[in-house]
């Protein structure tokens, strides 16, 4: 359902007075930092953790942000049946300083973003297979996009810094998480890092266990409430591991949990269980963290490269002269 809110001109003022937004934690300072550079993203990210009634507000925000940046807070008020004061709060929440910060930010939001949807909507059961292609390829586009904007360069640092020098690296993920866990494990064994996945829960406790300072541990959950991935992640921060969160949920358990965390953007649906938008924000974070890798030891990883592409060159010529002899 799309909410329309009356047209109204921008009337409250939207002055530069924008907030820091923090992991799970209320900012007041509104001279500290700078908002959430894409308002959009960040509610579809914090949206599970929220109160029932900032629900309703982020909802509406998702729905139609031009409709919101185009109305007042008593605008908003009426058509969300949520006071004025609770509007305020769900402003604050998400980062910024009040609602008007919020309505100049989604303005701009809206300002940057692409034309009118063409086939607007999620999917549903009779869209003819034309719409499921372009609805599809939306929701994945977007959700580059989105993990894109969130994704902090000096998080992303950081968790390099801690690969690179890693004795070894766990990474902790169950279903489609898991194939990103798969993803991520391969890419650094080829480039010559130790790491392993762990699928099944009792032997990523046993793993987390002996994990010891200077190893770390990344979990990888779109909801960051899997149980599955956060019983490693708890045992392997009891070891002294440093311990990474690749999640859509910047509030979730596993978040807390961490020292850092990657949020990726992708929202799962009725019709698009383990989305591949939320696969795909994920490997997005792990390909940039792997070519971060890369780049701070290229010269081992650019050894092992060259050396894994010879051996797996000689298989494939081998595995070509017996099939042609056979």
């Amino acid at each position: 359902m799309v909410f329309r809110f009356p047209l109204s001109r921008l009337g409250e003022s939207a002055g530069p007075k924008l907030i820091a937004h923090r992991r799970g934690s209320d900012v007041t300072n509104e001279n500290e930092g700078a908002a959430p550079v894409n308002p959009i993203a960040t509610v579809r990210a914090v949206l599970p953790s929220l109160t029932p009634a900032a629900q309703t507000i982020a909802r509406l925000i998702l729905d139609d942000p031009a409709s919101v940046a185009r109305s007042t807070i008593t605008e908003v008020s009426a058509i969300s049946g949520i006071s004025e004061a609770t509007i305020v709060r769900t402003a604050r929440s998400l980062g910024f300083a009040g609602y008007s910060q919020l309505r100049f930010a989604l303005a701009a939001a809206v300002a940057r973003d692409t034309p009118e949807r063409l086939v607007p909507g999620d999917l549903s059961p009779d869209d003819p297979l034309t719409d499921v292609i372009a609805k599809v390829t939306r929701a994945e586009s977007q959700a580059l996009a989105d993990t894109a904007a969130q994704l902090d360069p000096d998080d992303l640092a950081s968790v390099v810094d801690a690969v690179a020098a890693a004795r070894r690296v766990d990474v902790y993920g169950v279903g489609a998480s898991g194939l990103v866990a798969m993803d991520m494990v391969q890419k650094l064994l080829r480039i010559g890092l130790p790491g392993h996945h762990f699928t099944d829960a009792h032997l990523a406790l046993t793993s987390a266990a002996l994990l010891r300072e200077g190893d770390v541990a990344v979990g990888v959950s779109c909801t960051g409430e899997t149980p599955d991935v956060l019983g490693p992640m708890r045992a392997a921060r009891r070891a002294g591991a440093t311990v990474v969160a690749i999640t859509n949920n910047p509030r979730s358990s596993l978040a807390g949990l961490a020292g850092h965390v990657l949020i990726s953007a992708g929202r799962e649906s009725a019709f698009r269980p383990g989305a591949l938008a939320s696969r795909i924000s994920q490997l997005l974070i792990v390909d940039c963290l792997f070519v971060g890798v890369a780049q701070r030891t290229f010269d081992s990883s650019d050894a092992a490269l060259r050396a894994t592409r010879v051996a797996l060159d000689d298989y494939l010529g081998d595995a070509h002269r017996r099939a042609r002899t056979a």
